[in-house]
């Protein structure tokens, strides 16, 4: 009898648990059916709201439509259009920014970089400052193509049109090349030369032959290899720009000279320089004294310059009527104007020559002109 009570408690504290258990569950699920509900019930409330904002601006849309004249929102919608070209805009310096970036990562410099970001002007730079030349519609320009300027083996520049050769290879020497092999020079393939034959001094500004004029033009003649002169100016006025002019006219009268006679023009930064003070205008009216000097003898005149000389020293628009022989080192042509000739280095090596040498490319043959 006892025994059978003690199992019925047993049973009872199992039935305990069991009810427990239901209990516990249903609490749970009451629990989540509440937040089912709940989260129901914000969704509705999220989507009615929302309904009754589109509502509302549907409504606010009317009445504006209502409310403003046709100029008024021909000017809200220009508004608008300024407001996404700004941002264009912003992406687009973004953009710029990176090119820049990676210009001057690459090692070629400001003067390089500022030279593609302004193609339609002329960029250079003199004693730290950048100068900007639009390029002029009224002067001629050349026609090459970038692709068509060829570097050998060797390092010299030749130019193709349809796959043919059309450039002619050219050297300039003057003393500081010492003695030349002139037989080995015509072997290499060199054309033509431009002698140097004299200079005025920049201080005092006495008439100079080069020490080695007779010698060079003699060696280039007597190998077959075209020539031209060249003097290095420094007239302060017409009467000296002549004066030079006949002083190449004297010298070069013995001798078949069928390639230009040509006038340096270049700056000389001394402060004692006799024309360190002269205006573009100056520079340009003496220039032309000594081409027509020359071209009234027969000759073919031309004219010797950098970047600096065409666009800070001299006119171009008044020197027109003359070729340009035009000094730039590198593998592209940096110019749009015309030019006859190229001088695209100053250290080259060609051979019986022992030291560096100025190499040049032309653009047709003078011979006969």
């Amino acid at each position: 009898m006892r025994r059978k009570k003690v199992q019925m408690r047993r049973k009872t504290r199992k039935q305990r648990r069991t009810e427990n258990g239901i209990l516990f569950g249903s609490i749970i699920l009451c629990i989540v059916t509440l937040s089912a509900v709940t989260l129901c019930l914000i969704l509705v409330f999220n989507y009615r709201a929302a309904q009754i904002e589109t509502e509302r601006m549907r409504d606010e849309i009317a009445r504006l439509q209502e409310n403003y004249t046709q100029e008024e929102v021909d000017a809200m919608i220009a508004s608008e259009k300024e407001n996404a070209a700004l941002t264009a805009s912003l992406e687009t310096e973004d953009a710029l920014l990176l090119r820049m970036k990676e210009l001057m990562l690459s090692g070629d410099g400001a003067v390089n970089m500022l030279r593609q970001f302004f193609p339609d002007e002329i960029v250079l730079v003199d004693n730290t400052q950048y100068y900007f030349f639009p390029i002029q519609d009224n002067l001629a320009k050349h026609a090459f193509l970038p692709e068509n300027f060829v570097l050998t083996e060797d390092e010299l520049i030749e130019y193709y049109d349809n796959g043919e050769l059309i450039s002619h290879k050219g050297i300039d020497v003057s003393r500081y090349q010492e003695e030349i092999d002139w037989s080995a020079v015509a072997g290499s393939g060199v054309e033509y030369a431009f002698i140097r034959l004299g200079i005025r001094g920049y201080t005092e500004g006495e008439i100079k032959e080069d020490d080695t004029f007779e010698y060079n033009i003699n060696g280039a003649l007597d190998n077959g290899i075209e020539a031209g002169v060249y003097f290095f100016t420094q007239a302060i006025s017409v009467e000296e720009a002549e004066e030079e002019a006949q002083f190449v006219l004297d010298a070069i009268e013995p001798y078949d000279v069928t390639y230009p006679v040509v006038l340096d023009v270049e700056a000389v930064n001394q402060d004692n320089a006799r024309t360190k003070d002269l205006t573009k205008e100056e520079r340009t009216e003496y220039c032309i004294a000594f081409c027509e000097k020359i071209r009234q003898a027969g000759y073919t005149p031309m004219i010797y310059g950098n970047l600096k000389s065409f666009m800070l020293m001299l006119d171009m628009e008044k020197l027109e009527d003359y070729d340009k022989w035009f000094a730039y080192y590198d593998d592209q042509l940096y110019f749009p104007y015309n030019v006859r000739v190229w001088q695209y280095t100053d250290t080259g090596s060609i051979e019986g020559i022992d030291t560096d040498v100025d190499i040049n490319i032309s653009f047709g043959n003078f011979s006969g002109e």
